[in-house]
């Protein structure tokens, strides 16, 4: 196993099936989950499919564009891509523009069912524009000095976060959080200058927490067993954990939860997790865990390996995404972490999550080509297979000349 894994092309092969295999069976899950979703609406069975399905296909090209796009290029595309997604976040404040969905103001209607969330984006800028912020000052040997590692990379984050909060998503908040702590782990920041940063984003979290009834519910729900009555704020949370408990070992078979009845809200977004865990049991959520932790591990290799610093870094911010949003999704499902209406990465519906988060795959597996030894491993592959083939060729050809006329 452990020279499997240490091979030139495992971890670029690790995320492209990692990536993948999460979002097909995402796709299963979300016919399923949204079949009697769809139903109360009065739509097909297949409307929520039908359109994660041109979400993935959408994504998949941006996956491959992404995987083939050289360094350069995805430095140059750091700065349109936050500039962009700050100026769709303050559309989103504008009354008649932004919508309100689940008492969050962070949609922006693109007309009919279409519903774009800016802030999804903004993981994505944050990430692109602080690796190119902090590569260019590691070349230039100034992260050795504080004020150089966190200006202006923590004022940006932090602006974001502003925008984020005016509309009451504490959930990406803390998503995007973590990215930047993952940035700044990433760039060697000194474990004082961590813990600080740490302390301060807790208080303030801790602030936005203690002033909201809606989020001190959410906390008193960790853990939560007894549903209580229509609208009771643990309702989500306990039967989620029903879900999982009925799953048993192998589940109860694809499209036969009882949750996602009504019981279940949100059956197919933040809480998909746990109609997994009734339809596929403890063997599928495990398959799930197992998914996302190759292909967290599988990023770290990428980040620890390269020599380029904007390629370490976007890398460590990537798998700090994916990994610390997954994290925080199935905590709150298990009933381990308050529920943060975060969806599941690659797994959940919502096309403004899958594209971006696609997008970043197709970082990581282009990211992964570019390590030497893959690079050189992919360079001998192509020729060879050619002149191997060319070789078998000529060698049948020759046999079938030396046989006698009447054996062809």
């Amino acid at each position: 196993m452990r020279r499997a894994w240490d091979r030139p092309l495992t971890a670029y092969y690790v995320i492209i099936g990692a990536g993948l295999l999460i979002t097909t069976l995402g796709l299963v899950m979300v016919y399923s989950a949204s079949m009697i979703t769809a139903l109360r609406y009065e739509l097909v069975p297949s409307y929520f499919f039908r359109k994660q399905f041109f979400a993935a296909l959408l994504g998949t090209g941006l996956l491959l564009v992404a995987s083939r796009m050289p360094v350069k290029l995805h430095r140059a595309l750091a700065y349109p891509i936050l500039v962009g997604a700050v100026f769709l976040m303050v559309l989103v404040q504008i009354p008649g523009i932004g919508h309100s969905v689940g008492g969050n103001q962070n949609w922006i209607s693109l007309g009919g069912p279409f519903m774009l969330q800016p802030s999804e984006f903004g993981k994505l800028g944050l990430i692109l524009w602080g690796a190119d912020l902090l590569a260019r000052k590691q070349d230039m040997k100034l992260l050795t000095q504080w004020k150089h590692m966190l200006v202006p990379l923590v004022p940006g984050a932090f602006m974001l976060l502003g925008l984020i909060m005016l509309g009451g998503d504490m959930g990406t908040a803390i998503i995007l959080t973590a990215i930047l702590f993952g940035l700044l782990w990433t760039a060697g920041a000194p474990t004082r200058l961590f813990v600080g940063v740490l302390v301060v984003a807790g208080a303030i979290g801790a602030l936005l927490i203690k002033t909201s009834p809606h989020r001190m519910d959410r906390f008193q729900c960790i853990g939560a067993t007894d549903p209580g009555g229509e609208g009771a704020p643990c309702l989500q949370a306990a039967h989620g954990i029903y879900a999982l408990a009925s799953g048993g070992w192998f589940g109860s078979g694809l499209g036969a939860s009882v949750e996602k009845w009504g019981q279940l809200p949100e059956a197919h977004t933040d809480f998909i997790f746990a109609v997994a865990g009734e339809e596929l049991g403890l063997a599928g959520t495990l398959s799930v865990l197992a998914l996302f932790a190759a292909l967290g591990y599988a990023g770290i290799r990428v980040a620890g390996r390269t020599e380029d610093p904007f390629v370490r870094f976007a890398a460590g911010g990537v798998t700090t995404w994916i990994t610390a949003q997954a994290v925080v999704n199935i905590g709150a499902v298990l009933g381990l972490l308050p529920i943060a209406g975060v969806p599941l990465p690659l797994f959940s519906y919502g096309g403004s999550a899958l594209l971006p988060t696609m997008f970043a795959v197709g970082l990581l597996i282009a990211f992964a080509r570019q390590e030497p030894a893959a690079k050189a491993a992919l360079a001998m592959r192509r020729p060879g297979w050619g002149k191997r083939a060319g070789v078998r060729w000529k060698s049948m050809r020759r046999r079938v000349k030396k046989r006698p006329s009447g054996e062809r």
